[in-house]
């Protein structure tokens, strides 16, 4: 197996605010660079996209994941973020590794990250390969998790709202943003090969989205079924599997080759 290298990286993002990142990096110079999206409300240090990662320096990529704007260790007020602004903080961080590393080839996106990668891809020129995980057909699919709170954000304005145990401040932009987005035209025409990965028993991100994203895209597109896994891939073994199937066809479409005589990965 190959080592690895973490580096904690800061960027600018959307809105003026110094989004924390964190750039995992093989033991020898990266085949291709990756953009990872973390699902809604969590963050770069989430479990899967912390082992997913990790994992997929084993295979000579190097995966850049960070914090939306508000979130975890970035900056700015999430109450003011929408889903535009995530995928606005998506082409910073492509902007970040243009100037500092190696443009991005690949973009991964876990629930509604995966949403935000489908969005972004237009503009992060390189992007050859897109890869999502438990990922809505439309980000306003997130919007069924805001319950009785979403008519008080509607007369309101804004309500503080109870998200996976923790207190956020949803504004009516939000609502606005996320039910506007011509997702089903970027996805037909995401010029890109698409790989979709979903759990049949997912509770909170029902299978049919991946269905959807996946025959409104054109070809080549792959599916790739995680039977058992829970919708935050909580299990070691699912991560690893996500990885492994990911790596293997990623080096299709975004691999650089490797020396003469050299395997794509070493035991």
């Amino acid at each position: 197996m190959r080592t690895m290298r973490s580096e904690k990286v800061e960027f600018s993002g959307s809105q003026g605010a110094v989004l924390a990142a964190r750039l995992e990096l093989p033991e020898d110079e990266p085949r291709a660079y990756a953009l990872f999206a973390h699902c809604f409300t969590c963050g770069k240090d989430q479990v899967a996209a912390t082992r997913i990662s990790r994992a997929l320096t084993e295979f000579g990529i190097a995966v850049m994941r960070f914090d939306f704007t508000g979130l975890g260790g970035s900056g700015g007020d999430f109450g003011n973020t929408h889903f535009s602004s995530n995928v606005d903080d998506l082409v910073f961080a492509d902007e970040y590794l243009r100037a500092h590393f190696e443009a991005p080839t690949l973009l991964i996106g876990h629930s509604l990250g995966g949403a935000a990668v489908l969005a972004a891809r237009h503009r992060i020129p390189r992007i050859r390969a897109v890869a999502t995980i438990a990922a809505p057909f439309s980000p306003d699919h997130v919007l069924h998790l805001l319950g009785s709170d979403r008519a008080e954000i509607e007369r309101q304005g804004q309500a503080e709202v109870t998200l996976a145990g923790r207190m956020f401040r949803i504004q009516r932009q939000f609502l606005d943003d996320v039910g506007a987005q011509p997702q089903a035209e970027r996805i037909a025409h995401l010029d890109a090969a698409l790989l979709v990965f979903h759990s049949p028993s997912d509770e909170l991100v029902g299978v049919d989205n991946a269905r959807r994203i996946f025959d409104t895209a054109r070809h080549p597109k792959s599916f790739v079924a995680l039977d058992g896994a829970n919708h935050l891939l909580t299990n070691p073994a699912d991560t690893q599997y996500v990885a492994t199937v990911l790596a293997a066809w990623a080096g299709r479409y975004v691999l650089s080759p490797t020396p003469l005589g050299e395997r794509a990965y070493r035991d």
